[in-house]
């Protein structure tokens, strides 16, 4: 079992940061996968980032260049970096661990989600 707690959610004006917390329990954080969703009211959930154990990671076209992944698997925790925040960036996001890639189904353990509101 994996349980997860992101945090580090807020609100932010158009074009200022914010860096998302994902906090992982369990000794084998090192061999999931960790990834990136949200979910904006009204609309269905949909992938942001991925890492795999080894560090290789993936983003969706809307957030390349400006979100990074990154995981300390010291610290069992995983990080989303995010730069050049947009109106449309504002959602509920959580975290998720498992399989590699983008698609929900690949992800065993959901965290409870953080919210992010960007203002224009």
């Amino acid at each position: 079992q994996v349980q997860l707690v992101e945090s580090g959610g807020g609100l932010v004006q158009a074009g200022g940061s914010l860096r998302l917390s994902c906090a992982a329990s369990g000794r084998t954080f090192s061999s999931y996968s960790m990834g990136w969703f949200r979910q904006a009211p009204g609309k269905e959930r949909e992938f942001v980032a991925a890492i795999s154990w080894s560090g290789r990671s993936t983003y969706a076209d809307s957030v390349k260049g400006r979100f990074t992944i990154s995981r300390d698997n010291a610290k069992n925790t995983v990080y989303l970096q995010m730069n050049s925040l947009k109106p449309e960036d504002t959602a509920v996001y959580y975290c998720a661990a498992g399989g590699f890639g983008a698609t929900i189904a690949v992800y065993e353990y959901w965290g409870q989600g953080t919210q992010v509101t960007v203002s224009s």
